[in-house]
């Protein structure tokens, strides 16, 4: 039917089917697939005619882990063959893996458009904490790397300005007698620059 509709020959239900991993289930009732399956069988329809764009609406809600990782797979798949794929996603964790570019609206306003890469494309926070927090606060004040200092239950986030490595930071808070009861680092994510969009 929906190759009548597009004017599209039979012959390409088994081409997409197969491309979607679906050929050993063709003649399978449709009752019988799982909610991956189905999400999956229709991305094969609209790829009938071979789209130049296919838009796709959180065509991962509801998947299981392995159901996400099969519509990933096929989505990167498409994208290689030529298609150009846009898709609408609360999953930003999923976004950062498969697409090059996003568009960031807040209330039908443009907040950011651009690579992926450029978005997140930061030095990242480290987390640290000392007995002496005082001591450790006044070190770190003093360093260039430091773009922002956030103070929340003992703990001290530094949002960098410039690469340098938590042993770099050990080393020299050490030097100032200050023995570091804490030290991580922290990349931020694709979903931790939205919400910093996002925030106000």
């Amino acid at each position: 039917m929906v190759c009548k509709i597009k004017g599209v020959a039979y012959d390409r239900i088994d081409e997409t089917l197969e491309l979607v991993g679906l050929l050993s289930r063709k003649h399978s009732p449709f009752k019988t697939y799982s909610l991956g399956m189905k999400q999956r069988l229709a991305i094969a329809s609209a790829l009938l005619n071979n789209p130049e764009i296919l838009i796709l609406d959180e065509p991962t809600n509801g998947l299981d882990p392995q159901g996400i990782r099969q519509i990933r797979d096929l989505i990167k798949h498409i994208a290689k063959s030529g298609t150009t794929i846009l898709l609408a996603s609360h999953l930003l964790d999923e976004v950062e893996k498969v697409c090059s570019h996003v568009i960031v609206l807040r209330q039908g306003n443009m907040l950011y458009q651009g690579r992926v890469d450029q978005m997140v494309q930061n030095h990242g926070s480290i987390f640290l904490s000392s007995e002496n927090i005082a001591q450790l606060r006044s070190f770190l004040n003093e360093k260039s790397f430091v773009a922002e200092l956030i103070e929340q239950d003992n703990l001290l986030e530094v949002k960098l300005s410039s690469p340098v490595t938590t042993a770099q930071i050990n080393k020299e808070a050490f030097e100032k007698g200050i023995v570091l009861t804490e030290l991580a680092f922290k990349k931020q994510s694709l979903e931790d620059q939205f919400l910093e969009l996002t925030k106000n």
